[in-house]
């Protein structure tokens, strides 16, 4: 269980890098919410959204080991990961974070409903 775990969100990043918005759409649960590293939270619609217009653009989203902490049909998930971005035309040279996500199976799917991210100093 906790390799189908590890799959996921990597053709989660995989679909968020390359932009494709309906397996991202279907990884994200509806009530999905990101805090991002400037402590703002973003709904699964405004995320997705600022991808679809190019608002946001992930450049490159390596993760390291994921691990994996896995109770009933929850799961938390935590690694770090060189991501460089495109923000509003602004680009951000790859960095360090740590992001740590909370799954949870939702009919026999397992779907992402919170994230977050922090910047390693």
């Amino acid at each position: 269980m906790q390799e189908e775990i590890r799959e996921i969100e990597q053709r989660r990043l995989t679909a968020l890098v390359s932009g494709d918005l309906e397996t991202a759409d279907a990884l994200h649960a509806d009530d999905f919410q990101l805090i991002t590293p400037q402590g703002e939270a973003m709904s699964k619609r405004s995320y997705l959204d600022a991808i679809r217009t190019g608002m946001l653009r992930y450049d490159v989203w390596q993760p390291g080991e994921i691990e994996v902490r896995l109770n009933g049909d929850g799961a938390v998930i935590r690694y770090q990961a060189k991501l460089g971005n495109t923000w509003a035309g602004q680009s951000y040279p790859p960095r360090d974070f740590w992001h740590t996500d909370y799954y949870e199976k939702r009919d026999g799917s397992w779907r992402v409903v919170w994230s977050q991210a922090t910047e390693v100093r």
